[in-house]
């Protein structure tokens, strides 16, 4: 899948005709690889066109912007890809995925999405006013701007840019991270991220609306009616196909402290 500039197209139909050249087919309905050629955007979208066939598909990136956590082989490296991929047997790395499940006040059928990064949940207007409830027990009444539940990989993204913690996509764990809460005499959160295991279900409840802003990755969809959205660590997971090491604190040291030093 490319990103759809001039650069990664050429570097995708490059890519076909060399791995056609090792005899492998071509298959956008059913594949057991599928390379990602842009940045993290375009792997997000690959995840979600393949999220019905994790089980059976490893992804790739090839990044043709700046370097990405998704995207790690370099344009110039792609002869070197080329034959890794045809070649030899690949280790493939899993990372859990975060489930999110919205219900209906009127018993509407449930909604569920599987988010590789994050979810975030914004009111359509004004502050968000929500119950937490962790593991069915009530926790705190969050007003504020938002709340965004991140996976141990998406971490990384909009979860840092709130003040969040970076967690090693090994650990089966989801993240709470508030926007911008309201805290004085009177409201109270907790103002700190929570890290919740993988037995432990997060659950929001509407207070003064039911009519919500809910983004999965770069997916946004109006949701009204709402009863309640469910967060946890889905049984799923996404699979990426390694052909060399990259260990995952040398990324987050490549992508904020220096560019590859």
């Amino acid at each position: 899948m490319s990103k759809g500039d001039a650069t990664s197209n050429a570097l995708m139909q490059k890519m076909i005709t060399y791995l056609q050249d090792f005899e492998l087919s071509y298959d956008e309905e059913q594949p057991d690889i599928v390379i990602s050629v842009g940045g993290d955007g375009t792997l997000l979208h690959a995840f979600h066109r393949y999220s019905s066939r994790l089980d059976k598909t490893a992804f790739v990136g090839v990044h043709t912007g700046h370097l990405g956590f998704y995207a790690d082989w370099l344009p110039e490296e792609i002869e070197k890809l080329v034959i890794a991929i045809a070649k030899t047997p690949y280790q493939v790395v899993e990372y859990p995925l975060l489930e999110i499940i919205i219900r209906y006040r009127h018993g509407g059928k449930e909604t569920k999405y599987l988010g590789l990064n994050e979810s975030t949940v914004k009111s359509m207007e004004g502050t968000l006013v929500m119950d937490v409830e962790i593991r069915g027990e009530h926790f705190e009444r969050f007003r504020g701007d938002g709340l965004c539940v991140s996976t141990p990989s998406g971490s990384t993204a909009y979860n840092k840019a709130l003040g969040g913690a970076i967690i090693h996509p090994t650990l089966h764990a989801i993240q709470l991270a508030e926007m911008a809460s309201i805290n004085n005499r009177v409201f109270r959160t907790v103002g700190s991220p929570l890290i919740l295991p993988a037995h432990h279900t997060l659950l929001l409840k509407p207070v003064n609306t039911n009519d919500f802003h809910v983004t999965i990755d770069h997916l946004t969809v109006m949701h009204r009616d709402v009863k309640s959205i469910q967060f946890r660590v889905a049984d799923e997971r996404v699979r990426f196909a390694r052909f060399r090491p990259f260990p995952f604190w040398k990324r987050v040291h490549d992508s904020f402290i220096s560019d590859g030093g």
